[in-house]
C-alpha cells in the first residue's frame, strides 16, 4: 500500500523546508500491525542527515525564524492548529494504520495535537521574567531565552500528542527542533512537517529524520549542536541518551514510563470509578507511559470491583485499527512477544478476566487479547514491571498505610489515582503517592495539556504539558545593572 499524505513521500526527509532522499539513499519497511503486511518504504537516516537537520535549525535561528517575536510566533502555532483540524480524517486514519490504535483513539489524537499548538500558540508570549530587589543603584531582572537547536526522540505510542507536547512547547519559546521519530510509526510526524510548513513554518524551524534509534537517535543525542534534547521512552534507552548528551553537558528531559496505581477504598463510588479503573489500562493497547496497570483495592470492595471488571473484559473485542473496536494490535509483532513473555510468568496467577480477538483479524496482527489477573502480590513480576501491553493485576490491601506502601513499592513515578469520598484522606493520600501526577476520583483528566507531566525515580525528569514545558526549553538568564 502506498502512503502519501499531504503529497510527502515518506521514503524522505524533512530537512530545511524541503523534501529529500537520506544521504545513504537507505530505506526501511513500516510495518501494518493489524496485518502484517509492508505499509510504505520509508527513510534511513543517519549521521549525516541529522547534521544537515541541526545545520538547517542553526540556519533558521540566524534567520526568519529566530527574528520572529513571541507574538508571531503564537500566532503561527495557532494557525498550524487549525490547519492540523483540516486534516484530522487523514491524520486519524494514518495514525491507526501505522500504531495500530482504533481509529476512534487515533481522532483523538489528532485533537489532542492541535490544541497543544492553540494552547502553546496562546502561551508564547506569556513567558514572562521578574525584577529582583537588590543593591541599592542596581536594576536586577531575568529573562526566558531559548535554548537553541533542541532534539526531539519519540516512541511509537502517541506520536501526534508528544510532537505536540514537546515540538510545539520548543517552537513555542523560539527554538528550532529536529525530530527523529521512532521507526514504527513516523506518518503523522512527517505529515505534520508538511502541515507545519504549509502554514508558514519558516524553513529549518522543524525538521525530521526518521531512522533507526540506533543510527539517527544516537547521532542526534550525542550531536554537539543541539543544546537540549528531549526523550519519552524506555528506560535502558533513556539512560543511553542522558549519558550521550552528558558528554555536551546538555540538559535532558525524560519521560520513561511507569507502573502507574489506582488506588480504590471501600468508600469509593465503584460505578464511577470503573471506566477508569478498565480504560486506563487497555486504551491504545496499554501501551501508554501512563496507563494504569496497578489496581489496588481494600478488602471491603474488594470482591465487587474484581466481579466489575471481570465482566467488563469479557466484553472487550480486540481487532484491526480500521474495525475501530475496544482494542487494537500492538505496534509489532517484536512487542507482541515481549508481552507474550510477561503473560507467561503469570501462568500460576488466576485470570478472572479476559477480551476477545474476534474472529476475523489477520493473522499476520499483533494481536494479545486484554487479560486481568486479580489477588496477584506486590513484587510479583506482573505488579513491578512495566508490560506495555493490555494486561492489569488487581492487588488487594487492608489500610491507608498498606495501601500507600504498595503503591509506591515499585521503581517508577509517573501517575497514580485515589479513589474515596473522604476528603481528608483524598489530601493524605496525593500527598503521599510518590508520582508526578496524582488524581482525585479520576484517571488522566482527559488528557490534560495544560496539567504538567513527568515523573519521579525511573519514570524519568523534567516536566512535558502546561508552562512548566516552556520552562524547560527556555534558559534562564539575569540581568543585573548597575547605574548609580
Amino acid at each position: 500500500m502506498s502512503v502519501r499524505p499531504l503529497n510527502i513521500d515518506p521514503s524522505n526527509c524533512f530537512i530545511a523546508g524541503a523534501w529529500g532522499a537520506p544521504l545513504s539513499g537507505e530505506t526501511l519497511p513500516l510495518i501494518n500491525p493489524s496485518d502484517g503486511s509492508t505499509l510504505c518504504e520509508i527513510a534511513r537516516g543517519q549521521a549525516a542527515d541529522i547534521n544537515a537537520a541541526v545545520a538547517a535549525a542553526d540556519a533558521a535561528l540566524s534567520g526568519k525564524w529566530g527574528k520572529a517575536t513571541a507574538a508571531e510566533r503564537g500566532r503561527l502555532l495557532a494557525k498550524i492548529g487549525r490547519a492540523v483540524l483540516d486534516h484530522v480524517d487523514e491524520l486519524a486514519r494514518l495514525e491507526a494504520m501505522d500504531v495500530g490504535k482504533p481509529l476512534k483513539q487515533a481522532r483523538a489524537d489528532v485533537l489532542a495535537l492541535a490544541r497543544y499548538m492553540e494552547f502553546y500558540g496562546g502561551a508564547a508570549d506569556k513567558v514572562h521574567g521578574e525584577t529582583i530587589p537588590y543593591l541599592d543603584g542596581y536594576t536586577v531582572y531575568t529573562l526566558r531565552e531559548p535554548h537553541g537547536v533542541t532534539g526531539h526522540i519519540i516512541p511509537w505510542n502517541y506520536p501526534m500528542q508528544i510532537i505536540g507536547r514537546s515540538v510545539g512547547a520548543a517552537l513555542a519559546m523560539g527554538n528550532a527542533s529536529v525530530l527523529k521519530p521512532a521507526e514504527e510509526a513516523c506518518l503523522t510526524a512527517l505529515a505534520f512537517a508538511e502541515i507545519a510548513h504549509k502554514a508558514g513554518l519558516p524553513d529549518g524551524a522543524l525538521n525530521v529524520v526518521p531512522g533507526l534509534g540506533a543510527e539517527a537517535g544516537a547521532a542526534l543525542s550525542a550531536h554537539k549542536g543541539v543544546n537540549h534534547i528531549s526523550f519519552t521512552g524506555s528506560v535502558g534507552v533513556g539512560k543511553l541518551i542522558q549519558q550521550s548528551a552528558g558528554t555536551n553537558v546538555v540538559p535532558v528531559t525524560l519521560e520513561l514510563g511507569g507502573k502507574s496505581p489506582q488506588v480504590v477504598f471501600n468508600d469509593a463510588d465503584i460505578n464511577a470509578a470503573l471506566p477508569f479503573l478498565v480504560n486506563a489500562g487497555i486504551q491504545n493497547a496499554g501501551q501508554t507511559c501512563s496507563a494504569s496497570s496497578r489496581i489496588l483495592v481494600q478488602h471491603g470492595v474488594y470482591d465487587q470491583v474484581v466481579t466489575a471488571m471481570a465482566e467488563r473484559y469479557g466484553q472487550l473485542r480486540t481487532g484491526p485499527a480500521m474495525a475501530d473496536l475496544d482494542v487494537g494490535p500492538l505496534v509489532s509483532n517484536r512487542q507482541k512477544e515481549i508481552v507474550e513473555g510477561f503473560l507467561s510468568q503469570g501462568e500460576d496467577l488466576e485470570v478472572v478476566g479476559r477480551g476477545q480477538i474476534v474472529t476475523d483479524a489477520p493473522t499476520g496482527g499483533a494481536y494479545v487479547a486484554p487479560t486481568l489477573f486479580t489477588d496477584v502480590a506486590p513484587d510479583h513480576a506482573l505488579a513491578q514491571k512495566e508490560i506495555f501491553g493490555p494486561v492489569q493485576v488487581i492487588i488487594p490491601f487492608a489500610d491507608e498505610a498498606e495501601a500507600v506502601a504498595i503503591a509506591n513499592g515499585t521503581d517508577f513515578g509517573l501517575v497514580a489515582s485515589c479513589w474515596s469520598e473522604n476528603g481528608a484522606r483524598q489530601m493524605r493520600m496525593a500527598r503521599a503517592l510518590r508520582a508526578g501526577q496524582v488524581f482525585i476520583n479520576n484517571y488522566g483528566a482527559g488528557g490534560g495539556v495544560e496539567l504538567p507531566f513527568g515523573g519521579t525515580g525511573l519514570s524519568g525528569h523534567g516536566r512535558e504539558k502546561g508552562f512548566e514545558a516552556l520552562y524547560g526549553f527556555s534558559v534562564l538568564k539575569t540581568i543585573a545593572a548597575r547605574h548609580g
